[in-house]
């Protein structure tokens, strides 16, 4: 069932919003080879913290940590570890917060260091595939029109799109009905109405669609290994019918 806010609620998921947006903001100056996820895992936890907020992703289903840091093949939900960074990698940061009990989600991927020009390329065209997306969500349009909206870009460029984990609404928990899939398929194709929160998040990969999920029961890789790319923007609905980005991030592209 979709939870719809009202302009008070909005307004308390957009202050979360903001200051996720805050933390995004930093990393940039962090994403170097030789950092470690536990050290990126490490300031995002401490930033929310003193701000006030608290990391919605930590112990969420017993996730262990603060901060999904995914590099190259790890689509979703890579554990921090002290494994350092690489020149040549990509790296998916996607974080929430808990901020006077409202939630906010937002990811994006970063380059570490000189990537490849097709690393560069799924990059580009997975932000391309978030910007459609966001483009598509207005009032009376419904969730499929969003979904086609990634696919339809992604299928175009000859990648693989994610069909085992999708976007959703958020603000009163971490994942709220609707889901928002980046392919059309069968599932509940709800029309998008004032006081929906949605983060809607492309995960598309340079090879095949499909996805394992490791031992860890946690760590999401491409089936065959190659990268991929995974962008996330938490969105309101306004009930002036506005649509308004709420998180923001440098993009690195």
């Amino acid at each position: 069932m979709t939870k719809l806010k009202n302009p008070a609620q909005l307004a308390g998921i957009k202050r979360s919003c903001e200051l996720l947006s805050r933390l995004f903001a930093e990393f940039p100056a962090r994403i170097r080879p030789g950092v470690t996820p536990k050290v990126l895992d490490s300031f995002a936890r401490t930033f929310i913290e003193k701000a006030g907020g608290k990391p919605s992703f930590l112990g969420y289903g017993g996730f262990p940590a603060s901060l999904c840091v995914s590099p190259n093949e790890v689509v979703i939900h890579g554990i921090p570890d002290g494994r350092p960074l690489k020149e040549g990698d990509i790296v998916g940061l996607d974080c929430g917060i808990i901020l006077d009990g409202y939630y906010s989600d937002a990811a994006i991927t970063f380059p570490v260091g000189a990537i490849s020009d097709e690393a560069q390329r799924l990059m580009r065209i997975t932000k391309e595939c978030l910007d459609r997306a966001l483009a598509a969500v207005k009032p009376g349009a419904r969730i499929h029109d969003v979904s086609r909206a990634v696919f339809s870009h992604a299928l175009a460029h000859g990648y693989g799109v994610v069909r085992q984990y999708c976007g959703h609404a958020v603000g009163f928990d971490v994942h709220e009905d609707p889901q928002v899939p980046n392919y059309v398929g069968g599932g509940p194709n709800p029309r998008i109405v004032p006081g929906m929160v949605l983060a809607i998040e492309p995960m598309i990969n340079l090879g095949t669609g499909d996805v394992k999920v490791l031992e860890d029961d946690w760590t999401v890789v491409t089936l065959d290994r190659r990268i991929s790319a995974h962008y996330e923007h938490t969105i309101a609905v306004n009930h002036d019918g506005s649509v308004e980005i709420l998180t923001s991030w440098a993009d690195p592209t």
